[in-house]
Order: C-alpha cells, then structure tokens, then sequence
C-alpha cells in the first residue's frame, strides 16, 4: 500500500507532498523526473519489502502504484513473465507491456496506477473495479497534477471550490462519481483509465469495467451450486489475502456474518490470526457476538473499547483527513478501530462489500417485491396519503420506522426515490436548500440510465449502491481511516469473481421473504455461531444523536452558527436554527444527520479549504 503524486509541465513541492503523504507511505520515498512529467511515490513495504522499490521501470515504461495484486503470481505464470523481483508492480508493468489496458481485466486486488510511456511520451492512469484505492486528479488543460489525498492536491495547487458539487454532498451525503469540492479536480472513476498525452495533457476516459454488465446477465446455477461456488471462490479470495503479504495479516470483527466469515476462513490460512472488536460502553456494543466467533476459531482477540471520551479533541483532525467535507459519522469509531489495529500489525481484512453485493441492507426488502422506480401514480397517490396520516418516527430501528420512511418513499418520484432510500438528511426539506437546482442534472441522466433498464427492483437499487454509496462513502471512509494510521485494508468480498458472479444470481437468492443477504447467511451456517446468522445489520453504528446533543454541542454550534458561515449559502440559516432548537417537527436521528452534515461542511471549510488554525 502507498501514495503516489504526479505533474506534467508542473513542478511539485516533494517536501510539502511528503508531509501530505508521509501517513501512507512512510517505509520509503522516491521522486524520478523526465522532462516535464514528475513522479513521487511513498511506499509502505508490505510485498517483497527487499526489491519493490518504486517508480518502477521496464522497458519502455516507468509506473507508481498504489494497491495489491493478489493473483499478480498467476498471471506470471499464465503469461509466462519472467520477472527480477517478487513484486506485484513487475508483473503490472510486464502484463501492461503485452496487453495494454486490456492487461486491468487480469487484476483481481486494488489499485490506483500510473504507468508512463517513454516511446509515446503518455500518462496511463486506472483504478480498479470497486474504486478501494483513491485516485485524484487537476485537470485545466495545460497542467496536470495527481494524487492519492485530496489534502495532497489542495497545498500543491490554488484551488477553487465548486460549489455546484458542494450543493451534491449537501443534498446527497457525498460526492458524486468523478465530483470533488474543487473546480478543475476530479476523482478518477472506479473502474476507469484514462490517457493524458504529456505535450497537451487533456484527459481521454474509458470505463473499462461496469457492474450493470454483470447484473444483465443470468446465472442458471441451482442454489446448492452458488452457495458451493460463492464458498470456494471466498476461499480463494481470502487466501489470497492472507499470503500476499510479508507481513502479518489480521481481521477486523464485527457481529455480523460478513467480516465473520472472512474470520473464520483466515484463521484455516493463519493460525495465530490476529482480530479486532469495537466495544462500546451502550446499546452499540457489537463486541459480545464478535466474541463468539474470536472463541469459535481461536483467534488472538483484541477488544478495542470506545468510550469517545477524547472525541472533542479528536473529531476536527478525524474530519480534516478526508480533504473534503465528509457525512459518514461511522468515520469516528473506524479512525480508533484502525488506530488500535495498527499498534499491532499492518495488513487487516475486513467485511466491506457484502451487504452491497449479497444484499444485506434492510431497504432491499421491499425492492426484492416491487419495483419502486417504476411505481405509477396510483400507488404514489395512495402513498402520499398514509405518510400525511402517520406521526413522525424517532427510531432507527423499529418497525414503525421501517414502514414510515417505506410509505414516504413509494410516494416519490424519480431521483428522489433513491435519495429517499439512503441517505436521506434533508430529504422532504429539499425548499430550504439553497442550491442550483440543476445541480443534480447528471446524477438524474446516470439515475434515469439505470431506472430504465430492464433490471428488477432489487438489482436497480443494488446497481445504484455499489456505483454511489459504496464508492462515494463506504471505501473512502475505511481507506482514509486505515490509512490514517498506515494500515493497509483488504477486502476479500469485493474479489473480481465475487463481483462477476453473484450480480448475475437470482434476486431470491439474495433476499428471501424478508431475509436480507440469504446466500451468504446460508453459507455462513457451516462456519459461523447460530446466534450471528440472523441478526440484522449492525455495522459501526454510533450515538450520533448523543453527540449532537452533548459533548459535540458546544463545538458543532460554534461552526455552524459562526458568523458568516459558509454553509449559509447551501442551507437557509433559519431553517438551521430551528432545527437546532427543535421548531421542526422530524425524526431525532434525521435531524443530528442534518446537523452533521452541515458541521462536516464547516470543518472542511475552516480547516481545510481556509487552512485555519
């Protein structure tokens, strides 16, 4: 795992940039420069510490690489490459050599690249399928700058904040796709390369790998045979994970069935396997069912417990690490989870990937029975009347609060639909919003794209997840937050056979009567305690209301109410304060969301953006 930066007909601070990147890289740090191209790359020497040295040449190419290749052995052997080193970046640039772009489809890991060609004098720049490694660009045309942070890009270059895109995160909880809060920067598209010709570096993108290719297929494999397998192939992934690596591997553990069953799998390819538990000190202690499994197989456990009692003191440093204004409050307890980890190794796996791709999210219940983008005005209408009739819900988890936000969202329409699905903040105050109402124009055209498929409910929404919120949210979130720390993450559900595989799979696989993630709890019965296969998701919830309204109160109010404020251009100050002081009647949960994201915003805005102390 490391960081990498690069310019054309731009010369880069190497001093600042290694402050910036230092956190992902510190083994070892290398510039190279021909002619108006200049690479920087940090390392943290996790394969064939002894030779994997970077920038890399071969031949006519030089790369800088940030990621894993985990079958990079095989493809060795299948191309018959004779390689001087042990190193995955060896295979990337001999396979390059022979195949070109083509050579990404070979790639089961993670990775941002960079692979310069001397004879064409170009930039090859790829991310892998899911988009794990970040890859951020400055584009205007005559200059070209990359990096691995968005904090990397801000204090090379003077940016200019976009505020059509800032308007997105507000709305949406993240940012969309290729969007940054800056004018000129883009975020690299997972599962895309792009060619930058080095005399005129314009950007040429192609999306070379798409997961609605895969859910437009159909597999005809009976139950027995995909749970046989999704078994054999989680195998394979996980192995491959443990055994790349010179150094030792260990596993984040929740009390869910996914990061259990990579567990569980680890332990048969380490026997002195290492695992890591959040406890918290209320009802979002995850650590007993956790336990079960750390006792079940063995494992060296590690119990990291939580009390957020450094969180005033914590929390700005925590945010300002995203380089962009960040929603996601679960950021918070993966920043101390990866804190604890890294005392003890540097290569963790983990669970991220399995509700997106087997279906574990509750809202996929009701899409796996009908078809909500394409429900028509009567069911709306009847909608819209039982959600005027229903009190507002103040519980996350009750059932009541399933069937509410169920009737507020069948009475939406379009775009909204899906928004209303997820993250939902400011869903329903959308008129206290203050942006440009197009600024949502090309989330709608990519929406309607996939609304209008032939794709059932189920995979429509599952479709849009794992190309929004898991890419724009959930790996950035656990890729920061590990990074933070210098600890490499590895994800064994997002494997390319898992990923090609299981979208082609019958919805009824995946959810059934009102089981979530069915295949996988099925599986999950050979391996797992009885008492975590049913359980509902869990995940790294947090006490964000309690936040809110205490030991984060005096904080957030002294951002958000600051005068002048910067989020007094997205959000109607009015309607903020009365939020704050509960003048508007809405959900508890929904309004620390809310809440939150404006303070995200400010803290960005202040710490990153301005640079203030």
């Amino acid at each position: 795992m490391c960081g990498i930066a690069g310019a054309v007909n731009y010369q880069l601070n190497i001093s600042q940039l290694t402050n910036d990147l230092w956190h992902r890289g510190p083994d070892e740090q290398n510039t190279c420069q021909v002619g108006n191209l200049q690479f920087h790359h940090h390392r943290l020497a996790i394969l064939d510490i002894a030779s994997g040295q970077q920038p890399m040449r071969y031949g006519p190419f030089t790369i800088i690489f940030n990621g894993e290749i985990y079958n990079h052995l095989a493809i060795r052997k299948k191309y018959k490459l004779v390689c001087k080193t042990n190193s995955d970046t060896e295979t990337i640039l001999q396979v390059y050599e022979k195949l070109g772009p083509e050579c990404l489809q070979e790639f089961d890991g993670m990775f941002a690249l960079a692979i310069y060609d001397h004879s064409k004098q170009e930039l090859f720049l790829a991310r892998d399928r899911a988009g794990k490694k970040p890859l951020y660009y400055f584009s205007d045309g005559n200059k070209f700058v990359f990096a691995s942070e968005l904090n990397a890009l801000r204090n090379q270059l003077p940016l200019e904040i976009n505020a059509d895109h800032i308007s997105q995160y507000v709305r949406m909880g993240y940012f969309y796709k290729s969007a940054t809060p800056y004018k000129n920067v883009f975020e690299l598209p997972a599962g895309s390369y792009a060619y930058i010709p080095i005399e005129l570096p314009e950007v040429t993108l192609t999306k070379w790998w798409n997961i609605h290719h895969y859910y437009q297929q159909r597999s005809l494999d009976d139950f027995q045979t995909a749970t046989g397998k999704i078994d054999k192939i989680l195998h394979q992934a996980v192995k491959n994970r443990v055994e790349s690596s010179d150094l030792e591997v260990g596993s984040f553990l929740s009390g869910g069935i996914d990061s259990g069953l990579v567990t569980a799998i680890a332990k048969q390819y380490n026997s002195s396997l290492k695992t890591f538990t959040v406890s918290f000190h209320d009802e979002y202690d995850e650590a007993p069912l956790a336990r079960l499994v750390a006792e079940k197989y063995s494992t060296d456990h590690h119990e990291i417990k939580i009390s957020f009692t450094n969180l005033i003191d914590d929390v700005e440093k925590i945010l300002v690490n995203y380089g962009e204004p960040f929603f996601d409050s679960s950021a918070i307890p993966s920043y101390y989870v990866s804190q604890a980890a890294k005392k003890n190794l540097t290569v963790i796996l983990n669970g991220d990937g399995g509700d997106e791709i087997f279906g574990g999210y509750r809202r996929y219940v009701p899409f796996s029975k009908f078809d909500f983008f394409t429900s028509g005005r009567f069911v709306k209408s009847l909608a819209s009347g039982i959600h005027a009739l229903l009190p507002v819900s103040n519980n996350k988890k009750s059932k009541y609060n399933y069937f509410y936000r169920l009737a507020d969202l069948a009475r939406k329409h379009n775009l909204a639909i899906y928004l209303s699905s997820t993250i939902d903040s400011f869903d329903g105050f959308e008129k206290y919003l203050t942006a440009d109402k197009g600024c949502l124009d090309h989330v709608k055209k990519d929406f309607e794209e996939i609304r209008g498929s032939k794709l059932t409910g189920l995979q429509k929404i599952m479709n849009l997840d794992f190309d929004n919120i898991l890419v724009g949210d959930l790996l950035v979130k656990m890729d920061i937050a590990t990074m933070a720390h210098s600890l490499e993450g590895r994800s064994p559900l997002l494997c390319r056979e898992l990923l090609e595989y299981v979208p082609t799979l019958p919805d009824t696989y995946k959810i059934k009567g009102t089981q979530t993630k069915y295949i996988l709890r099925k599986l999950a019965e050979k391996y797992l305690p009885p008492e975590l296969i049913h359980q509902p998701k869990r995940g790294f919830e947090i006490p964000l209301k309690k936040w809110v309204d205490g030991e984060l109160k005096d904080l957030i109010a002294s951002y958000i109410f600051a005068q002048g404020a910067y989020s007094n251009n997205f959000v109607d100050p009015v309607f903020l304060k009365n939020i704050w002081d509960r003048k508007i009647n809405t959900g508890e949960e929904k309004r620390a969301k809310m809440i939150w994201t404006v303070f995200a915003l400010e803290v960005w805005h202040k710490k990153v953006y301005l640079g203030k102390p």
